[in-house]
Parts: C-alpha cells; structure tokens; sequence
C-alpha cells in the first residue's frame, strides 16, 4: 500500500534533482550527510533554524524555504539526524503548509518559479523546468499522489509526532531554542559543530568540573548582579553623578557604561537575568553534547534556569527583551531596536517551539526534583563558606561545584592576607581561627538592640563626659535591628577569613572542613531561612557599617532579592551544633569585661597561642609585672585578686589623708633633694593623694587590681600557663570579688579610673593617657560607639537585671532571663 506522504514527499524532491523513490528517507546516510554539508548545514542545530526559517516570521512563507525544508527534513531522517518519525512530522507540517497556500500542482510550481526568478536565477538554467515537468507527468500519468488526493489524505490524517521534543521531561530544551533549536532530545556532537573549540574560547571551559561552575555560576550570579548594582546606584544618582560614574570606568567598559545608562534613562524595565538563565540552558546542552553531563544532570540545570525564568517573566516576549538587554550590556552595543528582526521566528512563526506557553513548558514536579539537585550540589558546607565571602568577593561565586585546584598566585595572596591582616601563620593551626569567632560580641549587640527597642539604653552623661553625637546616633539606631539576630555581623567576617585559610594551603583540609561544618550549623540553628540571614545582615550592616569599606548593604539585598542567589540554595538543614569557636558564658563574658578599657574588649574566651604570639605577649607580661613563668604568673594573679595595688595605698598612702601636715612635710622634703626612680613615683603619688586626683582617697581601688587580675589571667591562657579550669577559676573568684565590692558599672569604672591614675608611672603623656582612658570609660558606659566595649550591655556581677531579653536564641548561656 501506498504511503501518501511519502510519495508525495518523493515528488516534491523531484524539483531537488532527487531520483524518484517510493521512501525518501532510505537515501545511504553518508550520502545524505555529505548533501547536508553541501547545502550549509553543518549540524543539527543550524538544520532546527532552517526547518523554522521556511515557514517565516508570522508573515508570507517563502516557497523555495518550504521546498528546501522538505529536503532538509528528508536528509535529516536519512542522515540519522532525526527519527523516523520526526522526519514524517516535519514532512506533513511542511506539505500542510504548501497545501494551505497553494491550491494545485500548478500555483506551487508557479509560486517557486516565480521565487527563484526573484533572486536571479532564469528558468531552465539549472534542470528546474525539466524537474517541473516531470513532477507534473507523474502527478498527471497517475503514477504518483495528486495534489487533491494529498490534501484529502491530510485532512483525514491524525497528526504525527510532535516537531519539537514533547515528552514532559523533554519540553524544557524548548528554551534552548533561543540560541539553536533543539530537534531531538537525545543529544549528540552532531548537534554543535565545533562546540568543544567554542567552549574554551568563549567560556575557558574544557571538562565536566569547570563546566559545572560555570553553570551554577550562571545560576547564582552571572554577569546580572554587577549590571544589577550600577543601575540601582544610578538610578537614585543625579545627573551629574551619573556622568563622574561613566567617565570613572575603564576606557574598554565605558562603552557597556553607555547602553546601562540608556537603558537607565529610558525608564523600561531594567530587567536581564534572562541573559544568565538562558546561557545556563544552553551550556547545560553543550554539557549533554560532549557528554560530560548525563541527561538528568543536564536536564536538572535547565529546568533550573527555566524555573527561574517562569519565577520572573510572564511570557516569552518579557523573556525574549531580558535577554536583548543582557546581550546589549555584554556586547556593548544597543541592539533594543533589532528585537522584532531578531526574535520574529521565536515569538510569530506558526511551528515556533515557543508556541507553547511559558508558563506551560514544565510541571511542578520537575522543578521540585530539579530543586533538590540544585541544593545537592551545594550540600557540602563548603559553599556556606564560598556564599558569605563572595558577598565581599563576588569572584568566588565561580568556586561552586567541585572545588578547583588554585594557581600558587591566589595562594599567595590568600597567605599575605592572612600574616598581614590577620597576623594568622601557618604554625598556629586552623584552631587559630577561633579567636576570629565571637559570640560574645553577638550577644553584646543583641542586647543593646533589644534596650535600644524599649528605650532602656543607657543615658548619654557619664561621670566622665558624654559621647559625641554620631557615636549616640549610631548605638541609638540599633534598636532597629532588635528583631534580627546579631552573629552574622561576625559571622561574615569569619567565613572570609575561613575562605583564606582554605585558600592559602597553609592549614590541615580535615580541620577547616570541620569548621565550615561548625558555621552551617550555628547560622541555620540561628537563621531558619536565607531571607532572615540576609535581612538580619542587611540591617546589621547598614547599623555597623565596616570603617574605611564601601557597604555591603546593596549587595546583600541583591541576593534578597535574586531567586538564583546560591542563598537560596544551601542546605539549611542543621545538624548537631557545633560552632567554630567555644562560646563564653554570660557570667565569664561579664567578669572578662571587667579588663575595661585596659586593653581591647574580649569578644570570646582566649585558646592558646602561637610561639611568635607569645613571644610578644611574655615581653608584655616581662616588661610590665617582671613575671617569667606560669608559677610566678598566677601568684601574682592570687596576689591581685586578694591585695594588690590597693592595699599598697592602704598601707603606704591612706594614713597621709589623716595627717595633712605629716603628707605637707614628706612631698617637700622629697622634692628639696635628689630622687631615685622609685622615690620619684613615690613623691608624684603623694601629691595625687594631696590633690585627691580622680578621688584617689574616696574611692575604692579594687577595680583597678581586678582589671591588672582579668587582664593577667586572659595573657596567662593565651602563654598556655593556665589550663582553661584555672583560667575560668580566676574569672569566677574576679566576678564574685566585684560583686562584692561595687554596685554597678558606673562606680566600677571611677575605681578603675582612680587606680589607673594613682599608680601610673611618670610619663610625659599622662595627660594624654588620662584623657583617652576617659573617654574609653565615656564609650564602654554608654555603647557610644556601640563596639567600644561591653558594659552598657551587660548587668554588673551581683547587681539587680536591667536589661530586656532579646527575641532570640542568639545570647550567651546562663542568661536566666531569655524568653525561650
């Protein structure tokens, strides 16, 4: 029996100089192939282009297209290009078309004559009028399908098999279309002709890992967070800000600078993620191409891409001018006036893949599976690492995936990073990076923020002055932030030194791995979601903004914002806490404070140190106490905590105050004659007892010794003289003492003051020193600036709670006063 369809297909190919044959598709494959490379079509995506191409753009088809499609359609399925019946789908959509515009033999060979004449060719040249009349004779000897009996057979048909790939976990290609149309879903290198060549050019890519970062590159961020950020920064920038901003670009940026500001001006959507997802459709083809991708592999990413696309745009027109922007921006150069030309095929033609709607291209269920093997690939904690630091360095967005073997340049600067802004060294350990963890300063500003809340800060004047406006203004903003848990604003920081580490190749990979497990699992067990971690780090950072760093506010809130921002993709399962770094309790947080403004605030409890970090701290201890060794050490700390400096006053000063006369007749005969050093500070400390300086003779002293006493004990952990029992033993003995002899924080720090000024040594900067110390009391006091110090937060040892509990788990443990 005869197959219409294909006889009549067998006919058309008449007037192609094709030898009559009852099955046009059983041409050799090898000749078929060689004819296919004769006519231009170098793979199977340019003959996808072609097969649309014939039947226009939404206007009047060309009929020598729609021939030469027909050919193509036969070469295709006899090449081995297309199934079987792809090729016959093709065939009947093509013969549909003819059949509806041209009502007979003649009008067809009339319409292709009348074609070829248009473009210079005259009739007999080439065979053309011979092939016409053979057609012809064979339709009217009765040897082959009439034209009637061709449109009869069409109407009566049932459809064949789709033109495009169909099946539901096929139809995702169909976005693919934007770049080549995709025919069969069963990729292979016939698809893209010198596809390997291209990816190393264009992408530097040449094997399944690098391609893998690549894709989820393009997912995350591609190149639309930078063009994001300019055009959020100029859109709220006056003219002549704009301007400074282009003419401050690179000479080879300021072209793509130009068509941004357009595009800014023009006030259309600035809108191009679709120039990223659809590159990551595309790419994860040519990963299924050169099989370094399997099919569900591959399938994944694109749904991925298409996921993200159906979340932003409406239809393929909305998709379609995203991504004419993205490619105007990458190729700097305005290409807004060619869309119609560009995209006419896609968005008009009647057999365009894109018929189907967007929204209808994937089911919900492929999305989910698609979503679960996203965050697979960004299970490993590792990326919880990469997703913080590259907030600072968008660069390491490319290190998703499979970690990449770095050049020994990145290691370098990984290591100079780390000695020269760190002071961190190879012969510290990985467990060096604790002292980077901080939960006490989390804790420290979480408190503030919830007083700050309820209006409970503490007031500006101070005994010893108040803090400057902009310092108020900054710790009475924190309120704002009482709703977001404070850790990341540390966190951040530590994750980007974490990065370095792992970078500079200095450190045992077991270890770091154990951190970056530890961060995962405190920041889900604080955060339950990417937008509470990025809100709370938007508003920490707009509050606490880094001195001398650009903000990173606009950033954060692009990942907000982006549904590809890998935020969104980590694994926020959280296991077994374990945080990077021991975690100090609120009474040891509390008696660690009582150092003051003696030295830096301790935001966490000291670990051992380093041989070169000891090094400088026994000269410390050596050159200020003439200790030497742990035995020595901890005496004097025993000594401190139970007389000290001021029994010295008890013993040697405190009987002046009673006599005037006596303490007259001493400073007078000490200053007739010659001093030695120690007569000298002898002399200088009875006329501060004279004077009264900073009620030296009123006030107790003790806060002076239990600052030495902290202070010491936190030097002594860091030497390794004190086992951490011993250390918290000396912390526990400290607060119970400043229970004892102080009620609160702002009698605490005129004792402190007190001693500090009566037992300084001659210098010619007392003055200088008494007037910073001062202001260190002003700033820790009243949390102006909010990171001074910690006593605005912190409720005295032994005193009365003042302070609101926070909303959150992010506090220190024995806070007897938490709400949850």
């Amino acid at each position: 029996m005869v197959d219409p369809l294909n006889a009549w297909w067998a006919q058309q190919l008449v007037l192609c100089d094709w030898a009559f044959a009852p099955d046009p598709l059983t041409l050799d494959a090898e000749v078929a192939a060689a004819r296919l490379e004769g006519l231009g079509v170098v793979d199977r995506g340019e003959l996808g282009w072609r097969l649309l191409e014939a039947f226009g753009g939404g206007g009047e088809a060309d009929p020598a297209r729609l021939l030469s499609a027909l050919e193509l359609a036969a070469l295709g399925g006899a090449a081995g290009w297309l199934g079987e019946p792809r090729a016959r789908a093709w065939a009947q959509r093509l013969a549909e078309e003819i059949g509806s515009r041209y009502h007979g033999l003649e009008a067809w060979l009339d319409a292709l004559c009348r074609a070829r004449s248009a473009v210079g060719w005259v009739q007999g040249d080439d065979g053309f009028s011979e092939a016409c009349e053979a057609l012809a004779a064979l339709e009217h000897q009765g040897e082959g399908v009439t034209w009637e009996m061709m449109r009869e057979w069409l109407a009566d048909s049932r459809p064949e098999q789709a033109l495009w790939p169909d099946d539901p976990v096929d139809r995702v290609w169909r976005l693919r279309a934007a770049f080549s149309p995709v025919l069969e879903p069963r990729a292979a290198p016939l698809d893209w002709q010198g596809l390997e060549g291209w990816l190393t050019e264009a992408w530097q890519v040449q094997g399944r890992d690098e391609l893998i970062r690549v894709l989820l590159w393009l997912a995350s961020q591609g190149d639309r967070q930078a063009w994001d950020l300019d055009a959020t920064r100029l859109l709220s920038a006056a003219a002549e800000e704009r301007r400074a901003w282009w003419e401050g670009l690179a000479p080879r940026d300021q072209s793509a600078g130009r068509v941004l500001l357009t595009l800014v001006e023009s006030g259309e959507p600035l809108e191009w993620a679709a120039w990223d997802w659809l590159r990551l459709i595309d790419l994860a083809w040519a990963g299924l191409c050169m099989g370094w991708l399997d099919d569900e592999e591959a399938r994944h990413f694109a749904l991925h891409g298409a996921d993200m696309a159906m979340h932003r745009y409406s239809d393929w027109v909305a998709l379609a001018r995203a991504y004419q922007r993205g490619r105007s921006l990458f190729e700097a150069r305005d290409l807004r006036g060619a869309f119609d030309v560009d995209w006419a095929l896609l968005l008009q033609s009647p057999v365009s893949p894109w018929r189907t709607p967007l929204s209808e291209i994937v089911d919900e269920a492929q999305l989910e599976a698609s979503r679960r093997a996203m965050r697979d690939w960004r299970r490993d904690p590792r990326h919880w690492v990469l997703a913080l630091a590259a907030v600072r360095e968008p660069e390491l967005a490319l290190r998703q995936g499979v970690a990449p073997m770095l050049p020994e340049a990145r290691r370098q600067d990984a290591r100079r990073y780390l000695a020269e802004t760190l002071d961190l060294h190879a012969d510290e350990g990985p467990e060096a990076l604790s002292r980077y963890w901080l939960p006490a300063q989390a804790h420290h500003l979480n408190q503030l923020a919830a007083d700050g809340a309820h209006g409970a800060l503490p007031i500006a004047a101070t005994p010893f002055g108040r803090p400057g406006r902009q310092d108020l203004a900054a710790r009475d903003a924190l309120g704002q932030a009482s709703r977001h848990a404070a850790t990341i604003h540390m966190a951040e920081k530590y994750a980007f030194h974490l990065q370095m580490a792992m970078d500079s190749g200095l450190f045992d990979a077991a270890r770091l791995s154990e951190l970056t497990a530890a961060l995962h699992g405190s920041l889900s067990r604080f955060y339950t979601s990417p937008r509470r971690l990025l809100a709370a780090w938007a508003q920490w950072e707009a509050l606490l903004p880094e001195p001398d760093q650009p903000s990173l506010v606009a950033e954060i809130r692009w990942h907000q914002d982006d549904p590809g921002s890998v935020f969104h993709w980590l694994d926020w399962s959280s296991g077994e806490w374990q945080e990077p770094g021991p975690r100090p309790s609120l009474s040891h947080f509390t008696a660690m404070a009582l150092v003051g403004p003696l030295n830096s605030p301790a935001w966490s409890l000291p670990q051992p140190e380093s041989e070169r970090e000891c090094a400088s701290i026994r000269e410390w201890v050596d050159g200020h106490y003439a200790l030497h060794t742990a035995g020595e050490l901890a005496d004097f700390v025993d000594y401190l905590l139970e007389a000290g400096d001021r029994q010295e006053y008890q013993i040697n000063y405190a009987p002046y105050t009673l006599n005037r006369e006596r303490l007259a007749s001493e400073i007078a005969t000490l200053e007739s004659g010659e001093c030695s050093e120690e007569e000298r500070n002898h002399l200088l400390r009875l006329i501060r007892v004279r004077d009264g300086e900073d009620g030296c003779n009123e006030l107790d002293m003790t806060a002076w010794d239990l600052a030495q006493a902290v202070d010491l004990a936190i030097a002594g952990r860091q030497l390794g003289w004190l086992t951490e029992a011993d250390f918290l033993a000396f912390l526990g003995r400290a607060h119970a003492l400043a229970a004892r002899q102080y009620g609160g924080w702002e009698e605490y720090a005129r004792g402190l003051l007190a001693g500090f000024s009566f037992f300084m040594g001659e210098t010619p900067e007392r003055e200088a020193f008494l007037s910073g110390f001062r202001q260190a009391l002003v700033s820790w006091l009243s949390a102006a600036p909010p990171m001074a110090g910690a006593w605005a937060s912190l409720d005295f040892p032994g005193a009365r709670p003042r302070h609101w509990a926070p909303m959150h788990v992010d506090t220190l443990p024995g806070d007897g006063r938490q709400l949850h």
